[in-house]
């Protein structure tokens, strides 16, 4: 055993136990704080001093790889480990029994874990359901992000997240029974095959939810459009890898433009550009400028001088909606490094605007909004937001990595008509970031 994991062994039983006694010490003044907020069947710190406990429910994790800063490490993590909530620790009420890795790398944490915290590391994605012909847990993680995969001549990385899901969906048909799913990130890389996995879903009657922490972490300003507003366009700014933070853009002005008027109608044409074609696209009014601007005015990253002279290999996503409403994503690295938001509204003159706050790795503390969505699935049975959200910005990446492959040429087709209402409550994590201390 390699210097380096024996420490990060000592270091997560030592976090173990400090989380435990902190939990411990908030007692009914920190259960009182946070039961307000807690999803349904969430407890809350120090509650089982004094009531009797309840059984766990039982969640099982299906990653592609669990290593440090891995999605499944920040995911699965927080379920072992807990996470700060409005300043206090907080303990999802879930048990982790079994967890099954597609990898393991020379680096991986899952064994250590697994030994310090009585879970089981199971050698198929049946076995962490259960076994044979059984389905003995109530939710499953389905975290395929990260690891040793091959990207395709359109850029695309080759997740095995259809695979394993067809795995999860066949324990299910052996059993006779289904339980809540999440699933981290877009369904696929290709549309047709994120459209079966929602069709499984709705065959087998499980609640689905997938997507990543973009649509719930902070927002600054908390801007939360009323269902109904009437957008005319919107736009999303960051800096970041092409494919994988494409589909974080997508996300960003697809969990705020679904708010307008008449709700999610479907999209008409996806294109998707680069380098000096991005500025083209501007200059021929095909993205705004001016909502650039406000956008780039939330940003805490931003550089100084102009984004068409500081972005190297700009990427632009050009979505034009069945109602018409028109959406961009625009990948401009060197001159931002974060999310930010800005769109127009009929009848208003200038745009509303915001940043989705990320607080930075290591931590990585969005995701504890996204677990905190996750905890709602597991309690509820059903989704926070639809899934056909994650369908509809999943189909959107892969036509425009098609279109990107061929010359920035437009994409229409038939899997874009998608159409859905949003909740009225978004869900997303509101007030300052704050630590447990």
């Amino acid at each position: 055993m390699s210097e380096h994991a024996c420490t990060r062994r000592g270091f997560l039983a030592t976090q173990g136990a400090a989380l435990a006694g902190a939990a411990s010490l908030l007692g009914w003044h920190g259960a009182k704080r946070l039961a307000a907020a807690d999803p349904p069947g969430a407890g809350a710190p120090g509650r089982s001093a004094t009531l009797p406990a309840k059984p766990l429910k039982r969640i099982a994790a299906v990653n592609t790889v669990y290593r440090i800063r891995s999605h499944a490490y920040h995911i699965a993590g927080r379920f072992v480990f807990g996470y700060d909530r409005e300043g206090f620790h907080h303990q999802p009420p879930f048990k982790l029994v079994r967890m099954y890795n597609d990898q393991y790398p020379g680096d991986d944490l899952s064994r250590d874990l697994a030994e310090e915290h009585g879970f089981e590391i199971a050698d198929s994605v049946a076995a962490a359901l259960g076994g044979t012909d059984r389905v003995d847990v109530d939710g499953v993680l389905l975290i395929g992000e990260h690891g040793d995969y091959p990207i395709n001549e359109r850029g695309q990385i080759l997740y095995p997240r259809y695979d394993l899901m067809r795995q999860i969906v066949e324990q299910f048909r052996r059993a006779g029974r289904s339980v809540p799913v999440f699933n981290d990130k877009h369904l696929s890389y290709d549309h047709q095959k994120a459209s079966e996995m929602v069709g499984w879903s709705r065959e087998l009657g499980f609640g689905f939810m997938a997507g990543s922490s973009l649509p719930v972490t902070w927002r600054r300003p908390e801007l939360e459009p009323p269902l109904e507003t009437p957008f005319t366009e919107g736009l999303v700014c960051y800096g970041g890898s092409v494919e994988p933070y494409l589909f974080h853009g997508l996300e960003t002005l697809q969990c705020m433009l679904e708010r307008r008027r008449g709700g999610e109608t479907g999209v008409r044409s996806v294109a998707c550009v680069r380098g000096d074609a991005v500025w083209q696209a501007e200059d021929a009014g095909r993205w705004s400028k001016k909502l650039l601007t406000a956008a780039l005015s939330r940003s805490p990253s931003r550089n100084y001088g102009s984004a068409r002279d500081n972005a190297t290999d700009p990427v632009a996503i050009l979505i034009d909606y069945r109602d018409g409403t028109r959406g961009t994503v625009l990948n401009l690295p060197e001159h931002i490094s974060d999310f930010n938001f800005a769109a127009m509204i009929a009848g208003r003159d200038e745009p509303v605007s915001c940043a989705f706050e990320l607080p930075a790795p290591p931590g990585a503390n969005y995701f504890d909004a996204l677990v905190w969505n996750i905890e709602k699935l597991f309690a509820t049975g059903k989704s926070p937001y639809p899934i056909e959200r994650t369908l509809l910005t999943s189909t959107m990446l892969d036509l425009a990595m098609r279109s990107l492959a061929d010359g920035g040429r437009s994409r229409s087709d038939a899997a874009l008509d998608i159409d859905y209402h949003a909740p009225e409550e978004s869900g997303f994590f509101r007030g300052r970031y704050t630590q447990a201390g």
